[in-house]
């Protein structure tokens, strides 16, 4: 298999990536001396899943000026009706990147509009508004999102089994030769990005046979944002060029652990220096005093956060009370934070914070919304996030844990629903329309889910009574 798809050489880390200051004439140039025939006019729809309009290289100045032109009600969440004007992608040439996985193409990211006006639905927007306001105040939230992925295929029998047959570890996590013997698809993935210039610093095999994650630098939230959901696209079609099924499905399997998405965020000043940051903190968890804040207001919003984290009907099947089937339960549901502690929602690896309760199938732009709205407002209110805990709380009892005066997030996406509702920020922030398309729909969801009769329902009452 070749290191990228299509290509007989595998290029060196950064040989591919964007020239800075490009115009759209020397654009049109250096995309022509790298053979990109059509250029992916990129969007996301609600939850996150990439949409695209190829469009012909010398047609390229059209999006940039005017943008690509979609129906919106033809992908989900858009708020808008067959009879509605025009959704238009309006391109953002510094997001221009190389598409090695598919050679002869290129991807662009943009702003979209509807009647030349930035749409209030685009999740990529939602972000862009919430960065503003950060950056009103001189800031930027720096983020690091870890998207685990399973690697799978069907068998014989139509059954999903992970691709490589032989890794059937009880226990899993760090397996050499699990990692080893994936390893055609992985270096195909890590390889794309590094020549792109994304910087991958690991890889490694997770928990759950035919589980791996792919660490690449932080950068500022868009970016990291923007990554995320390109790092997606390459995953998924390097995986089914090699036969295999690249899944982000946050609970495939009952017994094994689940894909989450982590992320590490940090507040920067114009200077690039870290905020949260302080080595005097009295506590030792060297945080800054608006570091506390940020948290406070995390954990105050955190009922309705995890519903736009933790967005599927099979996310709350990962979001368990106690250790799950698999053994290990790394996605804590206990509102509460601690210095090392990955049985608590928000981990603190010093200077920084980590917010564990997300999954794969969230769309990176409007989780990073939320956060920096749960968190500003931790900042403007001086919320105290409490003491730290440091105990193990998968080995206490929910007894235990409340007599702590420690709440346990939404156990079903319908209580995540409700809790998302009833806090009423992130509808004043992120847009009282936006929550109520989101609502909707994934009440649509649960409700589908809700009536379904499952196979675990038959096998236990069919004959029972």
């Amino acid at each position: 298999m070749s290191a990228v798809a299509g290509t007989k050489e595998t290029p060196e880390p950064g040989a591919l990536a964007t020239p800075k200051g490009l115009t759209p004439e020397t654009a049109q140039t250096w995309l022509k001396q790298n053979g990109v025939r059509q250029v992916l006019a990129q969007f996301v729809d609600i939850h996150g899943v990439a949409k695209a309009k190829a469009v012909p290289l010398p047609h390229l100045n059209a999006i940039l000026k005017d943008g690509a032109g979609f129906a919106g009600a033809g992908f989900w969440g858009s708020g808008m009706k067959p009879h509605h004007s025009e959704y238009m992608m309006r391109a953002d040439l510094g997001t221009l990147g190389l598409t090695p996985w598919i050679p002869g193409y290129a991807s662009l990211f943009g702003t979209g509009l509807v009647n030349d006006a930035e749409h209030v639905f685009d999740t990529r927007n939602v972000l862009a508004a919430q960065v503003a306001r950060l950056a009103e105040k001189g800031l930027t939230l720096n983020t690091g999102l870890e998207p685990e992925f399973m690697l799978l295929r069907r068998d014989e029998t139509g059954a999903i089994r992970p691709f490589d047959a032989t890794d059937t570890l009880e226990k899993a996590a760090y397996d050499y030769r699990g990692l080893m013997r994936a390893r055609d698809v992985l270096n195909d993935l890590v390889e794309s990005l590094e020549a792109v210039g994304i910087d991958v610093y690991q890889i490694d095999h997770e928990d759950a046979n035919g589980q791996y994650e792919i660490n690449f630098r932080y950068a500022d939230a868009m970016t990291t944002a923007d990554q995320v959901t390109y790092f997606k696209m390459a995953a998924s079609e390097i995986a089914r060029a090699a036969g295999a099924i690249c899944s982000f499905m946050p609970k495939p399997f009952a017994r094994a652990t689940g894909n989450g998405m982590h992320i590490h965020f940090s507040i920067a000043d114009a200077s690039g220096r870290n905020l949260f940051e302080d080595t005097s903190d009295p506590s030792g968890l060297e945080l800054s005093e608006m570091a506390y804040h940020f948290l406070g207001g995390v954990l105050a919003h955190a009922p309705a956060l995890t519903a736009l984290l933790c967005p599927t009907v099979n996310s709350y099947k990962r979001l368990v009370v106690g250790n799950d089937a698999s053994g290990t339960n790394w996605a804590p549901v206990f509102v509460t934070y601690g210095d090392n502690n990955r049985t608590a929602m928000v981990r603190v690896p010093g200077g920084r914070l980590e917010l564990r309760v997300g999954d794969s199938a969230m769309n990176p732009y409007l989780a990073s919304a939320a956060l920096i709205a749960a968190g500003l407002d931790g900042i403007e209110r001086k919320l105290d996030p409490g003491a730290p805990h440091n105990v193990n709380f998968y080995e206490l009892s929910p007894a235990e844990v409340a007599e702590m005066g420690i709440d346990v997030l939404p156990q079903s996406l319908a209580a995540a629903l409700r809790a998302l509702r009833e806090d009423r920020l992130f509808a004043e922030t992120l847009g009282a329309g936006l929550i109520d398309e989101f609502t909707a729909l994934k009440q649509a969801e649960w409700d589908g889910y809700h009536r379904h009769v499952s196979d675990w329902e038959l096998n236990r009452y069919l004959s029972f009574f």
